[in-house]
C-alpha cells in the first residue's frame, strides 16, 4: 500500500515539474540565465517524452491503487 502512494506520489509531482516546464517559460528563462541557451532548441524532445511517463505513471499507480482496495 505504501509503495503505491509513493509511486503516486512520484508521478504526480514529475507531471507538474515536466508541464511547468512544457507549459510555462520557466526553464527557458534559467537555462538562458545560466548560459544554456543553446539547448532550448531540444527541450520538446525530453520534455514532451518525460510528460507521458509521468502521466503513465500516475495512471498506472491510481490503477494498481484502486484494485488493491
Amino acid at each position: 500500500m505504501h509503495k503505491q502512494r509513493k509511486l503516486l506520489r512520484f508521478g504526480v509531482v514529475g507531471t507538474i515539474i515536466a508541464t511547468l516546464c512544457c507549459f510555462t517559460p520557466v526553464l527557458v528563462i534559467v537555462l538562458s540565465v545560466i548560459g544554456l541557451a543553446g539547448i532550448i532548441g531540444y527541450l520538446d524532445y525530453v520534455l514532451f517524452p518525460a510528460l507521458a511517463f509521468f502521466i503513465g505513471l500516475s495512471v498506472y499507480a491510481l490503477s494498481r491503487n484502486k484494485s488493491n482496495q
